[in-house]
């Protein structure tokens, strides 16, 4: 693994070790809201999920919760082992991993893919990378539901911003865009929400 990589994951590694996640800023109990709205939308009620850069683990569960077959990953083992013991006392059936998308070891296909603020944390070289990494893992039909900073957001803090062109120009190769929709990142500790895209994408 380069340097750049190992600090990276070190330094997640370390967050969710050291840190209360109900007390991160992107902490959110339930699930997203614009998930929540586009699960309707599409008619998307059954099928198996993946769970992208999970963290916490609320959206796994809130989609367990809701009957889906979830699996989730996340590149920090601790944010792992502490959203597989909350799902447990919960009572639901997830698959967690330990596993980095852009090198990821999962050997099958899914019927949607969540992302809620994994695809941002990439600098422009490794999102490149993202799509035919996140695109072998969803079966032709299938749906990558991803939300990110959006470049209007101006505070200095944070992961990178993503424009709109920049998801057509890097998407549309393996990708139908359905919507690329302005919204903002909900969290329960977040006092101004920061501006987000949300994008509805589906697998050829």
């Amino acid at each position: 693994m380069e340097n750049s990589e190992a600090k990276h994951e070190a330094r997640w590694e370390r967050l969710y070790e050291d840190e209360d996640v109900e007390a991160l800023p992107w902490y959110y109990p339930g699930l997203d809201p614009d998930f929540e709205t586009a699960l309707v939308k599409y008619e998307i009620d059954i099928g198996e999920v993946l769970d992208l850069c999970t963290g916490p683990g609320t959206q796994a569960m809130a989609l367990a919760d809701q009957g889906f077959s979830v699996t989730a990953m996340d590149i920090a083992g601790s944010a792992v082992e502490k959203a597989c013991v909350k799902a447990r006392e919960e009572g639901l059936d997830i698959v967690f991993h330990r596993d980095d998308i852009l090198v990821s070891h999962l050997d099958r296909t899914f019927d949607v893919v969540f992302d809620r603020g994994c695809f941002h944390l990439f600098p422009r070289g490794k999102r490149k990378e993202y799509v035919p990494a996140v695109s072998r893992l969803i079966r032709p039909g299938g749906y990558l539901l991803l939300k990110c900073f959006s470049y209007l957001e101006t505070r200095p803090e944070g992961p990178y911003r993503i424009a709109p062109d920049e998801i057509e120009d890097l998407f549309t190769s393996d990708f139908d865009v359905l919507a690329i929709e302005h919204t903002t990142f909900s969290g329960r500790n977040l006092t101004a929400p920061p501006k987000a895209l949300f994008c509805v994408l589906r697998k050829r």
